[in-house]
């Protein structure tokens, strides 16, 4: 990924607040001051500054430098607020729910480190694709979790006996209507399809919570196997090859979570897999 470049200003700033110059310049403005010739020195000082710090900031170098520090900076910044961000979603989970993605984490943890011990060496976490995937599998996972405890509790708050009492009353207070006036016949109508429309809902979302814990069954046994056959085979392409394959199946669990979240009305923040390999929920068990 390009590093995207920080801007004259900063360039600018970085090279006139380096410490050697900013010595060198308050020295010599503050000896043009107290010398007697301060208005012949001071434009010359102004000038060897301008020349210094046009000459610096025109070197490829040290704008690469002033670069890779500050993307260095956003990257810590973003993995600091994607582990906060982690660290609330898994404490918002029941334990069971809490416990369950855990040990699939650990699963896969134990997978990559399996890989990496055929392979005989270490890859930086970002160009790892194996850690890649896995963090991909583990954010579908996580994801589904999320959406399964909001269709759960839209359960609980949707009760299905109530909301069944509520067409038998509206239905029973509509055939008993003998009243010339249209707008109570209108008013029964609205209350009554507004009734048979909370049933539908609750309808689909049982269905979708349904297909969710599939879902989670699914994936969960895919990793799973995964990494039965990584122990038997020790062949670090069978490892690729097999996250590839569960990678692609999983794009259309992704395509659902999507609409469901247009369902439920869950916005998350994070659409991109966060490294949730390398991320610390030591806290969140505590």
């Amino acid at each position: 990924m390009a590093t995207l470049s920080a801007g004259l200003g900063e360039y600018v700033k970085r090279a006139f607040l380096y410490r050697w110059n900013v010595l060198a310049f308050a020295g010599a403005t503050a000896a043009a001051l107290l010398s007697p010739f301060p208005d012949a020195l001071l434009p010359l000082i102004a000038a060897g500054e301008l020349i210094y710090l046009t000459g610096l900031v025109s070197n490829t170098r040290f704008r690469q430098a002033i670069d890779a520090e500050r993307h260095q900076a956003a990257t810590q910044q973003t993995a600091a607020t994607t582990q906060r961000s982690l660290q609330d979603i898994v404490a918002t989970f029941p334990f069971e729910a809490r416990q369950r993605f855990e040990q699939l984490r650990s699963r896969c943890i134990e997978m990559r480190d399996i890989a990496h011990g055929v392979r005989g060496r270490q890859q930086p976490v970002g160009e790892d694709s194996n850690t890649q995937a896995l963090d991909r599998m583990l954010w579908v996972f996580l994801r589904l979790q999320t959406t399964q405890l909001y269709l759960q509790r839209f359960l609980e708050k949707a009760n299905e006996v109530e909301i069944r009492n509520r067409i038998k009353e509206a239905e029973s207070r509509l055939q008993s209507q003998t009243s010339p006036d249209e707008r109570i016949k209108r008013s029964l109508e609205d209350s009554l399809l507004v009734q048979q429309q909370r049933l539908e809902n609750r309808e689909k979302a049982k269905q979708n919570l349904d297909y969710v814990r599939v879902e989670l069954d699914r994936i969960e046994a895919k990793i799973q196997a995964i990494t039965e056959a990584a122990v038997n085979r020790q062949d670090p392409d069978f490892l690729t090859s097999q996250i590839d394959s569960v990678s692609e199946s999983m794009q259309s669990t992704e395509k659902a979570i999507n609409e469901l979240q247009q369902l439920t009305g869950i916005v998350e923040e994070m659409q991109t897999p966060p490294l949730i390999l390398e991320a610390d929920l030591g806290q969140v068990q505590r």
